[in-house]
């Protein structure tokens, strides 16, 4: 998925939302002391990095379908920017992928699974040159590769496909809004891409030659939040559940309107915005429920390979506790919110 450069800065909101403050004071007359109102408790700080993936959230809050006093939704410059405030406790909760969930409990940050997203569908792609017209044939050729788990992942996956030794191809590690000028200077001759960048790859001429409907379940987007937030403050993390449904909700049933209202916010026109939802496919309800649930989980058993190359790359060094990640507790608590009001 896409992990944009970091910038240390959080992108201001659509709409700010103005909050106003209880103030206690204390009111001394006939010698009796007023009491003060507890105050509430302060919104869910849920986290999101630019992604079309994780858009409903933003569009649940800028429609108003998402309580501001229950969740406030921060957009973030760049994934590494989200993890480093999910680590440092700054946010309770955020959109990620689910490599990137796995290496954070790796790391000991106690977190749960509470939604599955979106995977990707043919959103990240391979793009070569004409004359490349399958993985085998990138041996001996230079790729551009951001520097991400995704990057790696979808690389490892490529080499392969085509049957080759990481050895035998030249990664160059570029920024991926770099790649098209590498690849008009011949710097590289094929490009580990993402929708919409690879469009315009794709307008130099450029072809895809693999992309991630060759590895289902490897890049899947997942709701996270800390361990004693989901024990504290649950009706807050179901407010910010029942915000996606209805975000989700909104953008499937009205596409065209939705992508005119979110397609500026990603440097994209409705119609590339639209194009790049196709690349991706929402979980339904009990599709991610489903996953969730079961003796094994069922999201582990789909991610094992993930969890494996994770591990060969060095990027986790235990298998995933899929039981703790995925609480049967909370599974059972999301079947209740079903009929909630979309």
């Amino acid at each position: 998925m896409p992990q944009q450069p970091q910038t240390g800065s959080e992108k201001q909101p659509g709409r700010t939302l103005n909050r106003r403050g209880l103030l206690c004071g204390l009111a001394v007359g006939m010698g009796a002391l007023a009491a003060c109102q507890p105050l509430p408790l302060a919104p869910l700080k849920l986290g999101l990095n630019p992604w079309v993936g994780y858009d409903p959230l933003v569009l649940a809050r800028d429609r108003e379908l998402l309580d501001p006093a229950q969740v406030k939704v921060v957009e973030l410059a760049s994934s590494s920017e989200t993890l480093r405030h999910l680590r440092n406790g700054l946010l309770d909760a955020a959109a990620l992928t689910l490599d990137e969930t796995l290496r954070l409990a790796d790391d000991g940050v106690d977190v749960r699974i509470v939604l599955l997203l979106s995977t990707s569908a043919g959103a990240d792609v391979v793009m070569a040159r004409p004359d490349i017209t399958a993985p085998a044939a990138l041996r001996g050729r230079s790729i551009a590769v951001e520097r991400t788990t995704v990057g790696a992942l979808m690389l490892q996956r490529l080499l392969q496909a085509g049957g080759l030794q990481p050895h035998e191809v030249h990664v160059r590690n570029l920024e991926a809004s770099q790649h098209l000028a590498a690849l008009r200077n011949g710097l590289v001759e094929a490009a580990v891409s993402y929708e919409p960048l690879a469009g315009a790859l794709k307008a130099e001429g450029l072809r895809p030659v693999f992309d991630s409907r060759q590895m289902p379940g490897d890049i899947v987007d997942v709701l996270v939040v800390r361990a004693e937030v989901l024990d504290r403050r649950r009706p807050q993390v179901e407010a910010a559940v029942l915000g996606w449904r209805r975000g989700l909700s909104v953008l499937e049933s009205h596409p065209q309107a939705s992508a005119e209202l979110l397609a500026a916010g990603s440097d994209l026109s409705p119609g590339d915005y639209l194009s790049t939802l196709k690349g991706l496919k929402f979980y339904g309800e009990q599709e991610g429920q489903a996953l969730m649930s079961g003796q094994p989980r069922a999201l582990g058993q789909q991610s094992q390979s993930l969890a494996v190359t994770l591990g060969f790359m060095g990027l986790i060094r235990t298998s995933p506790d899929w039981e703790r990640l995925l609480d049967e507790h909370w599974v059972e608590r999301l079947r209740t919110l079903e009929g909630a009001q979309p």
